[in-house]
């Protein structure tokens, strides 16, 4: 029996490309407000066949290519662009994120990344925070952009700026991370948090 390959990511379907060539005619002919029979009239070809081409199904020779560039005028180079561009994804098992060693880590403070982008703007990081043991002092965190935190288990009162919010599992705060913000009081332990940074690498203060 084959055992199952660990990196599902490195698998690239046999028709990768007619699959973006596909996409990217779809996509030009829904921007400009043409319907399947608009595209196959202008282009010479069927409804069947069009449809065939926008879903990956069949190969286009250059010739069809070029008369659907010209039915949507646009270069027949732009119908490669999706295949061209670099689209990143990072795959994390359960309990295998990379830790972290941020402001907050502590006894029993424990960040996990979840994810990341290589030099994008804007930069998203994605943590999960446990923590496990209560302190006396927290840090207040400031950096650029935007936070997200989605409580999963636990319950802790987390201020931002001036004021404090109760939180629960299933509860969520979405905040400009500029101002002072991080948890003022672990009421249920262990808590455990989604945490989602927007905006660049900055200095924590």
């Amino acid at each position: 029996m084959t055992e199952p390959d660990p990196d599902p990511s490195r698998y690239v379907p046999h028709n990768a490309l007619e699959l973006a060539i596909g996409r990217q005619i779809r996509a030009y002919r829904v921007q400009q407000g043409m319907t399947v029979a608009d595209l196959a009239r202008q282009s010479d070809l069927s409804p069947g066949m069009l449809s065939k081409v926008e879903n990956g199904l069949t190969s286009p020779s250059l010739a069809t290519l070029n008369s659907l560039a010209a039915a949507l005028n646009v270069p027949v180079t732009s119908l490669f662009r999706m295949y061209e561009d670099t689209r990143e994804a990072t795959y994390v098992p359960a309990g295998s994120g990379l830790t972290i060693e941020r402001q907050g880590t502590r006894a029993g403070h424990h960040y996990q990344l979840l994810g990341h982008s290589s030099g994008q703007s804007p930069m998203v990081e994605p943590y999960l925070i446990t923590l496990s043991e209560k302190s006396d002092v927290f840090p207040l965190f400031q950096h650029d952009g935007v936070e997200f935190i989605h409580l999963l288990a636990g319950e802790m009162v987390y201020r931002h700026a001036n004021k404090t919010y109760p939180m629960s599992p299933g509860d969520s705060l979405y905040f400009d991370s500029e101002a002072p913000h991080g948890p003022e009081e672990l009421i249920i332990l262990p808590v455990k948090m989604l945490a989602v940074i927007v905006g660049r690498h900055g200095n924590e203060n």
